[in-house]
């Protein structure tokens, strides 16, 4: 019966979705991109394995049809943010080789000891700074190994733990333009800088993880509690470091590649300016020279390193994604789209701003913040071409996608990454009301307060 409700569902929403574009006068080309689109997301969300099937798919019967062709093919394909993800993957790849990441996190929890609520808060602050710096799959692999190690020294229930980790790491993701893929297609699309992220986004993911941390602590404060319990009574463990295995060479050589790349990320802006450059032009110039280093430290192994360490199925997706979406900007389904969300919020620039970060945020919770984002970014392009200020809507865009993908287990990369440890490491898994109602709290709170801090700023953004 289960397996023949799900294509019932997928037919019924392609079905319901053609009717309803006919009905409000959609054009043919209109109504048969759209229906191609939804047929990838539905296929990506029913089908999760076999998403780059439908992907594929879309594209050929897109091309079959005459709604597009290779050169736009080319044109949406989003080389740029796909070449910065290698570069960054095999940086990220470098580091996870050396057990960079298992050093830092094990000095951390060896000097904060054996205090529960100070060694979580703790653990969600290196959660979110790592997110921010390196990437939230990156973060969340090995915090989640740190928190499992401590659930299962401690005899601990890992779920609120888990739930309170990957909160912290999809709020930092949000502050910086490499935490999220999201984060890199807004800075590319947008035109933003390393240094815009660190001015509009990392004080609002700082406010929101201030926020964050307490909530944690009162929604799980039972679970804590037997925490700190259990390690009253074994302070004489042996310290974290001692399960690392590392040369102090390579963590050098670690720290150098690391803090060159960040500093080169951050500086990236003035670089252009004075090399005369395109701006975001070392944006992506970084992540290559950065992913060329890693490669040649690899030295005998570095083409089994670069087809191990760049994840070239996600890749491949998202290329085919992009190009999908970049049909509906063609035939103008997003222009409608555009148009239509302006005219709900009946040309008050507060009201849409409200109105296109809901949705984004429900589209993240429910369907996932790549999806949602790579969807909207036309629609938003659409809604400045109306003369509407749209600085403030990249960081709704940013935060919708990021605060609100706490919402559902799916709602990001990093909660589906978890939720698969959880499974490895304990059998179990999380059912859906178990995660949405601390999700649903966490999220909310988070978003509002994002918005509320963007509303205040924008007389303070930058106009043309």
């Amino acid at each position: 019966m289960q397996k023949l409700r799900t294509p019932l569902i997928f037919a019924a929403i392609i079905a319901g979705a053609v009717l309803g574009l006919n009905a409000i006068n959609f054009s043919q080309q209109q109504v048969i991109s759209t229906a191609v689109f939804l047929i990838i997301i539905c296929g990506t969300l029913f089908y999760w394995p076999f998403r780059v099937t439908f992907a594929f798919a879309g594209i050929a019967i897109l091309l079959a049809s005459k709604l597009l062709d290779v050169p736009h093919v080319i044109e949406h394909a989003g080389l740029d943010i796909i070449l910065f993800l290698v570069g960054m993957m095999c940086v990220i790849g470098h580091l996870e080789e050396k057990n960079f990441f298992e050093y830092l996190i094990a000095k951390v929890v060896d000097r904060v000891g054996h205090h529960a609520h100070l060694l979580i808060g703790t653990l969600m602050v290196f959660s979110c700074v790592s997110a921010a710096l390196v990437d939230e799959v990156t973060s969340i692999l090995f915090m989640m190994s740190t928190t499992f190690h401590l659930t299962k020294r401690y005899k601990a229930n890992p779920v609120p733990f888990l739930l309170m980790i990957v909160f912290a790491t999809n709020i930092g993701s949000s502050a910086t333009a490499v935490g999220n893929p999201i984060g890199v297609m807004i800075a590319l699309r947008g035109q933003l800088s390393f240094a815009d992220f660190l001015r509009w986004a990392t004080p609002i993911s700082v406010a929101s993880l201030v926020v964050m941390i307490p909530l944690c602590f009162l929604l799980f404060k039972k679970d804590i509690h037997l925490l700190s319990v259990h390690m009253e009574k074994e302070r004489s463990e042996q310290k974290e470091i001692v399960h690392v295995h590392f040369k102090k060479s390579d963590i050098a050589i670690c720290w150098a590649l690391f803090l060159g790349t960040i500093v080169s990320l951050v500086m990236h802006h003035s670089i252009e300016h004075w090399l005369g450059l395109d701006k975001n032009t070392m944006l992506l110039g970084t992540a290559l020279a950065a992913g060329a280093v890693a490669i040649l430290l690899e030295a005998q192994n570095a083409r089994e390193f670069f087809m191990k360490r760049v994840d070239w199925w996600t890749l491949t997706f998202f290329m085919a994604l992009f190009a999908s979406v970049g049909t509906l900007k063609y035939v103008g389904v997003t222009d409608r789209i555009a148009h239509g969300m302006i005219s709900v919020a009946q040309g008050d620039p507060t009201f849409l701003l409200v109105t296109f970060t809901a949705a984004i945020s429900l589209l993240t919770g429910f369907m996932d913040n790549v999806l949602a984002v790579a969807t909207f970014i036309p629609i938003l392009s659409d809604i400045g071409k109306s003369g509407i200020f749209i600085y403030p809507f990249w960081w709704g865009m940013l935060f919708g996608g990021t605060l609100y993908g706490n919402l559902t287990v799916i709602g990001s990369t990093a909660n589906i990454v978890a939720m698969g440890l959880l499974e490895r490491e304990y059998k179990q898994n999380i059912s859906f009301m178990t995660w949405l109602k601390p999700g649903f709290v966490v999220s909310t709170i988070t978003i509002v307060l994002a918005l509320a801090l963007i509303y205040l700023q924008i007389p303070l953004m930058p106009r043309g």
